[in-house]
């Protein structure tokens, strides 16, 4: 998180995942079914990785360093 090399929230990722930047994606757990489902094909066709978070939205926002909800993160330079 500190080398500020993420993007956060659903268009984001779709976006850095299209472009074949992102090496890393990370859901919160209550993300929509249908996001969820559909970053996992671009993700499976781009050869990301994804990983599910345990925690809620709001969880997943707190640990980036956010004051709001976070569905979906993608890490481009870890």
């Amino acid at each position: 998180m500190k080398s500020r090399k993420y993007m956060l929230g659903y268009k984001q990722t779709l976006k850095m995942i299209r472009q074949g930047k992102a090496k890393l994606v990370i859901l919160a757990n209550n993300c929509p079914a249908l996001r969820k489902s559909e970053i996992e094909y671009y993700a499976m066709l781009a050869k990301t990785g994804v990983h599910h978070y345990s925690g809620n939205n709001i969880e997943l926002g707190t640990a980036c360093g956010k004051y709001y909800r976070v569905c979906t993160l993608a890490i481009i330079d870890p």
